[in-house]
């Protein structure tokens, strides 16, 4: 499969999430107002891939700019970030992404608009190949401490779709497959958009990877007869003690693992995490529409006029968790010490800092 998002001829390429696993499609994007609704429609989704996306949309941006100079460059990436930022709210990565762009266009004393042009293109290049190797690295560790024999329970879809590519709770899973490991993945569908079944199944399947697919109310059940080794899902936001938000369903997940002795973990790049925010009750949670929940595809389940509440995600408390994966290794409690120590080494292998 191909990457998720790409850049290619001055446009910005994207699949189409929306419609798999019925149809492949390859969408194209000229301008950050359209790869913004992109995000906010789903044609992207995953904490990983937003942050892609909204990297490259601050690109089209700055190459779409009539500025002459730096300084009118510099104003028209603040207004894309802010119309970026807006799109999806929950999701760190895409504000991480496109305050790292400005950061870098700022901090860059050329005289011109050009020069700063074709850096905040290379810098958008650099966050999606980055996002492969932080996938890899997390993979590598994640599969270090999966048993030989493993059933796993996965939610939503982490997979390559939510990332660049390859994934972080499917890149564990890739990981420990390639490394051997007798693998097999109970498959949650999610409830309302189903990226499990739709996204997470589709994965699996090409990769030959065992799996079967579950309604969501069944999960408890197999924990309960001892069919699930472990739990593991991605996250959108990560507080400083982490709690983790990640898609509504995650929380009960976590719940029904400690009730039943299961470990639970969060695959998690550092770019998720989220330092400023002491604790989860202060991210901001997204409400998306009612037809996501009344319809089932064009097919319409609830009656006409019936109230709906549709969070797009929950926040689990870290007391839930068994530890946290990154691509710097596998932070345990307390996670104010352990998410902050990673944050610093990946800010350090990246050389954050030493450039700006």
């Amino acid at each position: 499969m191909t990457r998720t998002i790409w850049w290619e001829d001055n446009q910005v390429k994207m699949i189409d999430q929306r419609i798999l696993p019925l149809e492949f499609e390859i969408l194209s994007y000229n301008d950050h107002h359209s790869v913004a609704q992109a995000i906010k429609e789903m044609v992207i989704r995953g904490a990983p891939a937003i942050g892609a996306a909204a990297g490259f949309g601050m690109a089209l941006a700055a190459l779409q700019s009539p500025a002459a100079d730096r300084d009118s460059l510099l104003i028209d990436l603040t207004g894309a970030k802010e119309v970026l930022d807006a799109a999806r709210p929950t999701a760190v990565n895409l504000s991480w992404a496109t305050t790292r762009i400005l950061e870098l266009a700022q901090y860059l004393v050329l005289p011109c608009a050009d020069d700063i042009r074709s850096a905040v293109l290379a810098e958008a290049q650099r966050i999606a190949d980055e996002d492969v190797e932080i996938n890899q690295r997390m993979g590598a560790f994640g599969a270090s401490i999966l048993p030989d024999e493993v059933n796993i329970l996965t939610h939503c879809n982490a997979g390559a779709l939510a990332t660049v590519d390859y994934g972080t709770t499917l890149g564990v899973v890739r990981a420990a497959a390639a490394a051997g490991k007798q693998v097999h993945v109970w498959v949650d569908e999610t409830r309302p958009r189903l990226q499990g079944a739709r996204l997470t199944a589709w994965e699996l399947m090409r990769d030959g990877i065992p799996m079967t697919l579950i309604a969501d109310n069944a999960a408890g059940m197999l924990m309960r007869a001892g069919r699930v080794d472990v739990v593991l899902f991605g996250a959108d936001r990560v507080a400083a003690n982490g709690d983790v938000a990640n898609k509504i369903g995650s929380y009960k997940l976590a719940v029904l693992a400690r009730e039943n002795g299961i470990p639970c973990y969060a695959v998690v790049p550092t770019p998720t995490i989220d330092l400023a925010l002491a604790h989860g009750d202060l991210i901001p949670i997204e409400e998306r529409g009612w037809e996501e929940v009344a319809k089932v595809g064009s097919e319409q389940i609830a009656p006409d006029g019936a109230p709906v509440y549709n969070p797009a995600f929950d926040v689990t408390p870290h007391r839930y968790l068994t530890g946290i994966i990154t691509e710097e290794g596998i932070c345990y409690p307390p996670f104010t010490v352990s998410l902050r120590r990673a944050v610093a080494a990946a800010e350090a292998r990246r050389g954050d800092g030493a450039t700006r």
